[in-house]
């Protein structure tokens, strides 16, 4: 136990709180019992999260990166499972069930996330308009709750509302600690990618629109610094899980092999404005023209095509002490007006952002504050400065008023009153914890400024 200043990824919010270190069930149990009458706790895992979901100023925060056993991997039965700890990282999963010709079904744009908060922020990869988020594939999941009970919950039980109302709800239910899920087969660790790159935004749009529904695995790096006649120019890659006879000669004695390169950690050394107007664009224009006009049947692994920037730690670091905001958000496909506009606003804002993620969402599932919904979905990383308050704010009543939403994994800023119009169910999510938490064990900085 220790007095830490935690943050998320963002590295701009940050609070003072108790750390605990938990590495069973037992220790969940007791810093449950410990919590009563105090600033209440939260779970904790690897702090990828942008804002401050996982801090609890004043109270507890625990740590649930000790809880890392992977319990089972059953490649051999009709339907492949894994039976993991809430800390067991994505990573961690992905190495030890790869050579079993096993896949994490769902993966978010870094694999350094836990299971436990896969679950509690409903990640999303390439592929939800295809297999949906993480939660779709949850079979079942133990959950500590404030009474220091734990409840086996799974989707369609007595307890689905309490299921759903976990998947997306942040650690505010209970602690996550053992999960179960459904995991999917392939033959290589590798990929068949198409690529191509796009004009502007109409251009990009409209290839999304045609080709997505062809494809597993589709994204888009979209350039966000651009303006003019080539606002919303992109890169966009798409692809499908590769089969053994479709892998160059010399991959196929090692099908399997798990191509996850670190090449170290990025520095604490870099002052505030080092991503700026010339840097950003000089970046994009990079990462633009480095790509092909148009490629088709090329082999990725999975750290080109899923995670590139996990070859290095502690990435953010290049922005600075100040840190930066993680906006991202979801506008349905019958408003694509506004989210020709918003892309119109960033760029013609003064603020940059290079890596931007713009990808197409499914269904959604039942996840009561889960996040995807049919829509487009854009990401942006805006270096903390002057002025980016005014943008935000008229981003967020550009997306509220086409119905569309914030990413709770991601927010670090909306307002409650905001917030609740995003999310209808909320009402109904407040009112499953309050029956399973009257006290308001499970709390963080976070759920207060947001009155989960």
């Amino acid at each position: 136990m220790s007095l830490q200043t935690l943050h998320g990824f963002g590295r701009a919010m940050s609070t003072v709180g108790t750390v605990v270190r938990i590495g069973s069930q037992a220790d969940a149990v007791a810093a449950v019992e410990a919590a009563h009458g105090g600033r209440g706790l939260i779970a904790r895992g690897l702090g990828s999260s942008y804002g401050d979901p996982a801090q609890n100023s004043g109270g507890l925060t625990l740590d649930l990166t000790g809880m890392d056993r992977i319990l089972q991997l059953d490649a051999g039965s009709d339907v492949p499972l894994a039976v993991v700890e809430a800390g067991v990282s994505l990573d961690q999963l992905m190495r030890a069930a790869l050579p079993l010709g096993l896949w994490v079904p769902v993966l978010p744009g870094t694999r350094q996330v836990t299971v436990g908060g896969a679950i509690a922020a409903d990640v999303h990869g390439k592929n939800h308009h295809k297999q949906g988020s993480f939660g779709n594939h949850v079979l079942a999941m133990d959950l500590l709750g404030a009474d220091g009970e734990v409840r086996t919950l799974t989707p369609d039980d007595e307890n689905s509302d309490i299921f759903w109302a976990t998947v997306g709800g942040m650690g505010l239910t209970g602690i996550v600690l053992r999960a179960t899920i459904r995991m999917q087969r392939c033959e290589t660790g590798y990929f068949t990618v198409d690529t191509d790159r796009t004009q502007n935004l109409a251009d990009t749009m409209e290839l999304m629109h045609r080709d997505d529904d062809n494809y597993t695995y589709t994204v888009s790096w979209m350039d966000a610094v651009t303006s003019g006649r080539h606002m919303g120019r992109a890169v966009y890659t798409r692809g499908e899980k590769a089969l053994i006879s479709e892998l160059p000669r010399k991959l196929r004695s090692d099908p399997l092999k798990f191509v996850g390169p670190n090449f170290g950690t990025i520095p604490d050394v870099f002052p505030n404005g080092m991503v700026n107007q010339l840097t950003a664009a000089a970046f994009s224009e990079l990462w633009y023209r480095k790509a092909p006009k148009h490629r088709v049947g090329e082999v990725q692994n999975i750290t080109q095509f899923f995670q590139p920037l996990d070859v290095f730690n502690d990435w953010n670091r290049g922005y600075g002490p100040a840190g930066f905001l993680q906006y991202q958000f979801q506008i349905p496909f019958s408003a694509e007006r506004d989210f020709e506009r918003t892309v119109e606003m960033i760029t013609g804002s003064g603020h940059v952002s290079c890596l931007n993620v713009l990808k197409r969402f499914g269904e959604g599932n039942r996840g009561l504050l889960s996040f995807p919904r049919p829509g487009w979905t854009l990401t942006v990383d805006l270096p903390i400065r002057h002025g980016l308050d005014r943008l935000v704010h008229a981003l967020d009543e550009v997306v509220l008023g086409a119905g569309g939403r914030l990413y709770l994994a991601k927010d670090s800023r909306v307002d409650a009153s905001a917030f609740a119009q995003m999310y209808p169910k909320l009402d109904e999510f407040r009112e499953i914890r309050e029956r399973l938490d009257p006290e308001g064990i499970f709390i963080s900085d976070q759920a207060r400024r947001l009155g989960l």
